[in-house]
């Protein structure tokens, strides 16, 4: 499995017009198939006098692909917004564009346009997150030491979550799996065993 993959945070949306139809794009991270149809749900609740709710989603959990034209012509809404997903290099995520018909016709590459760039809108307007496979560590050490330790942390790119400062130091950073064991050997070692550390492992963080 990948140690990194790309998806959004929350929600975003765009809308455009093309020849008097309104597209609106919906964009939504989701943790899996079931999330993603809550979303598509949602969004035709909402829009439930839109004449097409065209939407597509990629999921990790199940590695899962689906998309639907929603009563336009095949290969005009669904496929042209997957690919878009796809080519952003998107996982969890779900897209949904709605059009509003505004009575003319754009044809079978007008709507594939249209529905692209609709879902390009929307994914412009999202804030990414580039998550990572990694880990927890807790550390506790003396004052006396604290310095020497937080001087390595930029060494292994951590992402420092907690700092608590008592009668001794805590600290609590996000490190990439592949440099967990490396990063608690060289704080062993700076500390000379003289340092309390814990990690929970498994976890996907953005670190950015």
């Amino acid at each position: 499995m990948a140690e990194e993959y790309i998806t959004i945070k929350g929600s975003a949306e765009a809308s455009f017009i093309e020849k008097k139809s309104e597209f609106i794009g919906q964009i939504c991270h989701v943790e899996n198939a079931d999330e993603a149809v809550a979303f598509v749900n949602e969004i035709k609740s909402r829009h439930r006098k839109a004449r097409h709710n065209v939407y597509a989603y990629i999921t990790r959990d199940g590695n899962i692909s689906r998309y639907s034209d929603d009563g336009e012509p095949q290969g005009t809404g669904g496929v042209p917004v997957l690919e878009v997903l796809k080519k952003e290099g998107l996982t969890d995520v779900c897209i949904v564009v709605t059009r509003y018909f505004g009575g003319i016709l754009l044809g079978g590459g007008g709507l594939v346009r249209a529905y692209s760039h609709a879902c390009k809108l929307a994914v412009d307007a999202s804030v990414r997150m580039q998550m990572c496979s990694c880990s927890k560590i807790c550390i506790t050490c003396d004052y006396s030491i604290y310095g020497k330790l937080s001087y390595i942390l930029p060494e292994f790119e951590v992402k420092t979550v907690n700092e608590v400062f008592a009668d001794e130091v805590t600290l609590t950073v996000l490190v990439r799996s592949r440099s967990a064991d490396a990063l608690k050997d060289k704080l062993v070692d700076t500390a000379n065993g003289k340092v309390v550390i814990s990690e929970e492992k498994g976890l996907w963080e953005d670190l950015a």
